[in-house]
């Protein structure tokens, strides 16, 4: 294949989000957060910032019907507001 293109990809950038965030976001105390998690409970897609949006992170945190979606820079601080889906 000759029109193959080279990406480059940054394996395990290591991003940190305070627990207390994430947990009061899905509606959980951080010890019950943190147990979830262990458990593989609670599940995470972390994408990575590209163009305009480089050097971001944008993490989404699953628990059942709960989602919270943050964006935060390369030392996990949030740039923007989470948000949040619970369901009714």
């Amino acid at each position: 294949m000759t029109d193959a293109r080279r990406i480059d990809i940054a394996l395990n950038p290591d991003v940190e989000i305070d627990a207390a965030l994430v947990a009061g976001g899905l509606g959980l105390e951080v010890g019950e957060f943190r147990e979830l998690m262990e458990q593989r409970r609670i599940t995470v897609l972390c994408e990575r910032g590209t163009g305009e949006d480089a050097g971001l992170y944008r993490a989404t945190f699953y628990h059942g019907a709960r989602r919270l979606r943050l964006v935060v820079d390369a030392t996990g601080t949030p740039v923007a507001h989470p948000t949040a889906t619970h369901p009714r």
